[in-house]
């Protein structure tokens, strides 16, 4: 897919160049420049991987106006706008004139978001980017970011027919699960962000104990937290960890320390912004739960805004699909967006 989006950015008469991410991982950047030396930078920044996905949901579809297929709306759909919308506008006379333009086709942003950690730290800050991702064509300012984090107990073990003789190590886990669905979930929803509502805690996977007559040594759980902006995952490992000693539980607590997932929040108040909330004719900014490429574009100093067709409802969705209206809106506004810079 990149090799056949290389070679339709060549015919269209952009730039297309690929930078290494790891191993023979590659972003693809196609880029617009005008002829003058640019004032202005945009970036449009959709990722090309998708979700694991089986041989038919790789056949793509069209039924009833929708085009069915893994990555459809999440986010194939969002990379067909805006090259499509890019191409438009730079064959017409009202291409911008003082504005570069870069589409980053991303790697990995469903698994560790390499291509837009690699891509942030190698390219200097733009004046905006626009994410693609599937937002019903409304312009997200804010999104949640998340923390995956392992919690585990340790007891004695014993035979199952003297349990007084060992530690039960998941009694203590469930202890830690109560802790954590309840009492921490409360704290959690008294605090809420003006457009991302409240953080959230979800126990996901737990595993623990051998066998019915042995008492359980040791007993793990995964859990996703979602933050919001400021929060970071020390804080808030130190304040579990806090909260679980008080209560007398003992635990440990281990997270990935290379690879924080942030939340994201940018004004709406930056020209641009601005412009493109009229064109969609939105009065008021929008934040959403799930997390996205943004906040690891938005570390390197460019306000970043996530936009795109197709709803996020359907994404990841065993029959994933994207309507064709969805499609040529978004690529209407896009082509007005860009038309309308300098």
């Amino acid at each position: 897919m990149a090799q056949e989006l290389a070679e339709r950015g060549e015919r269209f008469g952009l730039d297309v160049r690929w930078q290494l991410v790891k191993g023979n991982r590659r972003n693809l950047l196609l880029r617009y420049k005008p002829k003058s030396r640019p004032g202005y930078r945009l970036l449009l920044a959709p990722h090309m991987d998708t979700v694991v996905a089986n041989e038919g949901q790789l056949k793509p579809v069209l039924k009833q106006g929708k085009i069915y297929g893994r990555g459809a709306c999440d986010t194939k759909g969002s990379i067909a706008a805006m090259v499509d919308a890019l191409v438009q506008v730079i064959a017409s006379p009202d291409r911008p004139q003082d504005t570069e333009i870069h589409i980053a086709c991303l790697v990995d942003e469903e698994h560790g978001q390499l291509g837009s950690r690699s891509f942030s730290k190698k390219n200097k800050p733009y004046d905006l980017a626009i994410i693609g991702e599937p937002t019903s064509n409304k312009v997200i300012t804010a999104h949640k970011g998340a923390m995956w984090f392992q919690l585990e107990t340790q007891g004695l073990a014993a035979h199952g027919s003297r349990p007084s003789l060992g530690e039960n190590a998941i009694h203590s886990m469930a202890k830690v699960v109560q802790f954590l669905e309840c009492d921490y979930r409360e704290q959690l929803n008294q605090i809420k962000h003006p457009l991302l509502g409240p953080a959230t805690i979800n126990v996901g996977t737990i595993q623990g104990g051998n066998q019915p007559n042995i008492v359980p040594d040791a007993c793990s759980i995964w859990a996703d937290r979602r933050t919001l902006p400021g929060e970071s995952n020390a804080s808030i490992a130190k304040n579990i960890l806090s909260s679980l000693k008080k209560r007398g539980v003992k635990a440990t607590l281990d997270y990935r320390r290379d690879s924080e997932c942030p939340a994201m929040e940018t004004s709406p108040n930056q020209p641009w912004i601005k412009k493109l909330m009229t064109l969609v004719r939105q009065k008021e900014p929008i934040g959403v739960d799930f997390f996205c490429d943004a906040a690891f574009i938005a570390q390197n100093g460019t306000p970043c805004i996530v936009f795109g067709p197709g709803s996020i409802d359907q994404a990841h969705t065993a029959n994933e699909w994207i309507s064709i209206k969805s499609l040529e809106n978004c690529v209407g506004q896009y082509v007005k967006f860009l038309k309308s810079l300098p």
